[in-house]
């Protein structure tokens, strides 16, 4: 008799993983903690470094990393970026994955100088794109959208701000940022490899933007 038990007792046991493990498979998010939601993009309209206008409608849809530098930059931007570009060699060919690297010195960072600056990271403009724009406005999605500088800072004169952080905001299919990471550790943007693709497989609500 405890022989019995003990059968069907490692039988379910067997079932019950069998099943946990199709589970995992036909349900990308099962068993892991889902990802908060810590803000909402704004409307935008930036320059990418082809003089193309990029809005929040480009992105619709679409799983994208928000990231924050300037092209004179000798200290955390170069390093920030080619940390990035393991993440636009991964997902390269990936149709609804983009990268928004948005300048905090547009007058400095011309479109020219974007194409320029985009051009000796060896990158395609259809996946990775350098925005110019208004200060006020780079800096208002930065703050108000990303969450990736304090927004008390607003209250400086604009001439006297300037944005200089590592930190990269992930936004969902939705434009939901779910997570910020630090992008000068390999470990984060290791980790943000991974959320990409969790995001990549939730399905989108309609409407993403309300205009």
């Amino acid at each position: 008799m405890n022989k019995k038990i003990v059968l069907y007792l490692g039988f379910f046991i067997v079932l019950f993983v069998v099943f946990y493990f199709v589970l995992t498979r036909i349900i990308p998010d099962f068993g892991k903690e889902k990802m908060p939601v810590l803000s909402y993009v704004q409307p935008f309209l930036f320059r990418n470094q082809d003089g193309k206008i990029i809005t929040n409608k480009e992105v619709a849809g679409k799983v994208y990393v928000a990231a924050f530098f300037f092209t004179t930059c000798k200290g955390i931007c170069p390093k920030m970026n080619n940390n990035l570009k393991l993440v636009y060699e991964k997902y390269k060919n990936e149709p609804d994955f983009r990268i928004l690297s948005h300048t905090v010195d547009p007058l400095t960072d011309s479109v020219p100088r974007m194409k320029q600056y985009a051009d000796s990271m060896g990158v395609n403009s259809n996946d990775w794109w350098f925005l110019t724009g208004r200060k006020d406005s780079l800096y208002s999605a930065a703050r108000g959208s990303y969450l990736l500088d304090d927004p008390r800072n607003n209250d400086i004169n604009l001439d006297e701000q300037f944005i200089h952080t590592q930190l990269l905001a992930l936004v969902d299919r939705n434009g939901k940022i779910r997570k910020i990471y630090d992008g000068l550790k390999k470990e984060e943007i290791s980790a943000m490899e991974g959320d990409i693709r969790r995001l990549l497989e939730e399905t989108p609500e309609s409407p993403r933007f309300v205009n």
